[in-house]
C-alpha cells in the first residue's frame, strides 16, 4: 500500500511541475507578445473637455456663437459643446473639422489651401461623409503625437474658428498649429 501511494504523490507532484513550466513558458510568451504591442498616448477626456471648454470660452468672448468638438485619435467624438445661439448645422461642421485635422493630421485650413492650389488633391473632400475641408480644424498634438482633433464650427470665418480651436490646443499645452497673432 505504502509504494502505491508513494507512486501517487510522486506523480502529483510530477504533474505540477509540468504544468507550472507549461503555465510559466505560456505566460512568458504572453508577456513577451504584450510587449510587441504598439503602445500610443491616449487623450483624456478630462484634457478633450478643457480644450473645448477653453475655445468656446474664446469665441464667446469674441461674440461668436459656435460649437466645439473634440475627437480623439480615431476620430471618435469624445466631446461636444453647442454654445447659445450656434446653428444646428455647427455641430456637424465642427465635427467634421475635429476629425479632418485628426484623421489627415493637419489643420484644415491648409488642407483646404492645399486642395485649392493642387487639383489633383481635390479628391480629399470625397474620402468619406466625416471629412469637411473647410478652416477651423486643428490636429491636438502632445509631445509629437497627434493624440485627436479639434474643430470650431459657426464663427465668420475659418480663421476665427480656428483661433478659437487654438485656444483649445493652449489651454492643454499642445502644440500650436496656427501662427500667434501679431
Amino acid at each position: 500500500m505504502m509504494a502505491s501511494n508513494t507512486f501517487g504523490i510522486v506523480q502529483s507532484r510530477t504533474l505540477a511541475v509540468s504544468l507550472g513550466v507549461m503555465l510559466s513558458l505560456g505566460v512568458v510568451h504572453a508577456v513577451t507578445a504584450a510587449e510587441e504591442l504598439p503602445r500610443e498616448a491616449v487623450l483624456p477626456l478630462a484634457m478633450a473637455t478643457k480644450a473645448a471648454a477653453a475655445a468656446q470660452d474664446k469665441c464667446t468672448k469674441d461674440g461668436h456663437r459656435v460649437t466645439v468638438a473634440v475627437v480623439d485619435r480615431a476620430g471618435v467624438l469624445k466631446v461636444l459643446v453647442r454654445g447659445d445661439g450656434a446653428g444646428p448645422h455647427t455641430t456637424d461642421s465642427s465635427t467634421k473639422k475635429a476629425y479632418t485635422a485628426a484623421s489627415l493630421r493637419r489643420p484644415t485650413a491648409e488642407l483646404a489651401e492645399m486642395v485649392a492650389k493642387t487639383p489633383a488633391a481635390e479628391g480629399l473632400h470625397y474620402m468619406n461623409d466625416k471629412v469637411l475641408i473647410l478652416g477651423g480644424g486643428l490636429p491636438i498634438e502632445i509631445a509629437g503625437e497627434v493624440v485627436g482633433g479639434i474643430g470650431v464650427g459657426g464663427a465668420p470665418g475659418g480663421h476665427l474658428d480656428a483661433a478659437c480651436a487654438q485656444a483649445g490646443l493652449d489651454s492643454i499645452g499642445a502644440a500650436p498649429k496656427v501662427p500667434a497673432a501679431k
